[in-house]
């Protein structure tokens, strides 16, 4: 009798196992499962990403995004875009190491002086800082705690820190804004030997490494170059020269494939530790956590 209770009990078991639904035999449970839809992006451009994703990913998984600015303007015989297609391809080279996803590029910026050579758009500076705030607010609306302006341009930085400034304050984020060129000023001087220059052998040899079918070494003349005017001396408008060296007789492009390459290395590394580090400090000193 007893055999028979116990093979009974042992049918109506294996009936409810194959009844009950697979999924809920194995149920992690919601923080598992918000955990596993939370894991790597399928891309780190938020751009490509379906809205589903981003609200999954962010700030839940990843509280940092890296915002390019730049400009379209001259830049001696590579390309007008210089400066949105540089800080790009940064983004997209040290996402991961900083663990970010990226904004699209804000390819318009400042630049009046040179607003007389094809292909040169300039916009105004009223509407640029607010345009560009805009962007930055939104990106803290968004959930990003890590707001990262990686800035290809000069002319953009004043109205760039003014923005980040401000957002930071009103909505409790961190911003970091970097120059490039200036923080790699001696990664310059190590690789080249000499200072570098808008345009120069500095510039070329970045978006050279990463964009060789567009850098024009056949167009090139030395005398395309000129030196920056020292501060207060004169002005131009429009600028007479679109190579404009840092120093006088220093920073002309080499167009040296290996050169260019070991320089696009070092400067994005150099860029990735800065952001690594400011946000360790940020989070060691308990700032908006």
């Amino acid at each position: 009798m007893k055999r028979s209770t116990i093979l009974a009990a042992t049918a109506v078991l294996a009936v409810a196992l194959v009844s009950f639904p697979a999924a809920a035999q194995t149920d992690p449970g919601p923080k598992s499962a918000a955990r596993e839809t939370a894991g790597s992006p399928t891309t780190r451009e938020m751009a490509l990403l379906c809205w589903q994703e981003l609200g999954e990913l962010v700030p839940a998984r990843i509280d940092t995004v890296l915002v390019p600015f730049g400009s379209l303007e001259p830049h001696g015989v590579i390309p007008n875009g210089t400066d949105s297609l540089a800080p790009e391809a940064m983004a997209r080279d040290i996402a991961a190491r900083v663990d970010a996803l990226i904004a699209p590029v804000l390819n318009y910026g400042l630049t009046d002086a040179m607003k007389a050579y094809p292909g040169a758009v300039s916009i105004p500076a009223e509407t640029y800082a607010a345009f560009a705030e805009a962007v930055l607010d939104n990106l803290a609306v968004n959930g990003f705690r890590n707001i990262i302006v990686l800035n290809g341009h000069g002319g953009n930085t004043a109205a760039l820190n003014a923005a980040a400034t401000r957002v930071a304050n009103a909505r409790r984020v961190r911003a970091l804004v970097v120059n490039w060129w200036t923080l790699a000023d001696d990664i310059t001087k190590s690789v080249f030997r000499q200072n570098g220059g808008h345009a120069g052998n500095n510039e070329t040899a970045y978006v050279q490494a990463f964009l060789p079918a567009h850098i024009h070494p056949e167009r090139y003349k030395p005398e395309m170059a000129a030196p920056n005017a020292p501060a207060g001396a004169y002005y131009t408008v429009p600028v007479a020269s679109t190579i404009l060296l840092y120093e006088k007789g220093q920073g002309y492009p080499t167009f040296d494939a290996a050169q260019a390459k070991e320089y696009f290395r070092k400067v994005n590394d150099r860029v990735a530790e800065l952001v690594i580090d400011t946000i360790a400090k940020w989070d060691l000193a308990g700032v908006y956590k």
